[in-house]
């Protein structure tokens, strides 16, 4: 038996008349070549193959007869709508809705939609946005994405890596942990995404001093002295102290630079030994130890035989207790 193509009611009025006895079936256009709607209940339809005159170009439809076949029904008898008569006769149902969205390309994407149902009637730019709104909008992004999603200095990790060592030795000190940071956003980052509007406004905001401020003056001294950023070694040289691992903080400096001291340096208020990265004339590593001493003792000898038919230049001497520490290959004279 031939399934029947969809019909056209007849009456000027008929689109009206099927819209207020099935409300939820009132359908809108979906865009593309082939006559396919949108219930108003979020259910696809499509006209039959070869349907009623007219009805396939209508923008929105009344449809008084479908099937209930899924992914998508057939309709088998409708009549034409316009979106006049429907903001007339159902506008009490129409619903606005501020929509708010961060695209990384766009930035902030604002709009106004109009909705009876899950029919879009209306979807216009907003172009004033409040800012309470944006800081709202981005700080939930920062939630679901992380806190990669913010502009990354090696400033703000280092802080963050120094705080969690001195954590490690004074809990009393502020948590800067990704999960402690996005527990508090809305206390330390909200404020500062007013005005932002696209990816470039990001980069504006100084995490570092973000997170910094979140220190009182007595906090700072205590981190300061707990996890300083820099070292000064015997040859004079300062130099930046790793925190990326929390529990061996690291040191990475040329051999010839540590001569003459005789234990290893110390961070934690003298409690945490630095792991020396001891390291060639070419700033490659040739020794990693937590102990100075025994290495004095041990293995630099070993390393001084190496070395020394590698730099012949430079400065190896017998007793590196009393030697002069250098930046050079050998000390000035």
């Amino acid at each position: 038996m031939r399934v029947r193509d969809a019909q056209p009611a007849t009456s000027d009025h008929a689109g009206l008349l099927v819209a207020h006895a099935y409300p939820d079936r009132i359908a809108q256009r979906r865009p593309g070549v082939a006559p396919r709607y949108l219930l108003r209940n979020g259910r696809g339809a499509a006209l039959t193959e070869g349907g009623a005159q007219g009805l396939a170009t209508a923008e929105y439809l009344a449809v008084a007869s479908v099937d209930d076949q899924r992914p998508e029904s057939r309709i088998w008898l409708a009549a034409a709508l316009t979106l006049a008569e429907i903001e007339q006769h159902f506008g009490d149902q129409i619903m606005e809705e501020h929509v708010l969205e961060w695209n990384n390309d766009a930035g902030i994407l604002a709009r106004v939609r109009r909705r009876l149902g899950a029919l879009v009637l209306q979807d216009v730019p907003l172009r004033e946005v409040p800012d309470d709104e944006v800081a709202q909008l981005l700080s939930r992004e920062v939630e679901q994405r992380g806190l990669t999603f913010l502009p990354r200095t090696g400033d703000a990790d280092s802080l963050r890596q120094r705080l969690a060592f001195a954590r490690s030795i004074d809990p009393s000190l502020p948590d800067v942990s990704d999960a402690a940071l996005l527990v508090s956003i809305d206390e330390w980052l909200a404020p500062q995404l007013r005005g932002v509007r696209r990816l470039s406004d990001l980069a504006r905001i100084d995490v570092h001093t973000l997170l910094l401020s979140r220190l009182a003056w007595r906090e700072r001294q205590q981190l300061d002295e707990l996890a300083p950023t820099h070292l000064a070694v015997p040859s004079g040289s300062r130099l930046p102290i790793d925190y990326s691992n929390v529990e061996a903080p690291a040191l990475s400096v040329r051999l010839q630079e540590m001569f003459g001291l005789a234990e290893s340096p110390r961070v934690g208020g003298g409690r945490v030994p630095l792991t020396l990265h001891l390291l060639s004339p070419a700033q490659r590593p040739v020794q990693v130890t937590r102990d100075l001493a025994s290495f004095w003792r041990t293995s630099y000898f070993d390393v001084r035989k190496d070395l020394r038919g590698r730099y012949p230049k430079h400065y190896w001497p017998d007793d590196p207790l009393v030697a002069e520490p250098t930046r050079r290959a050998k000390p000035r004279r």
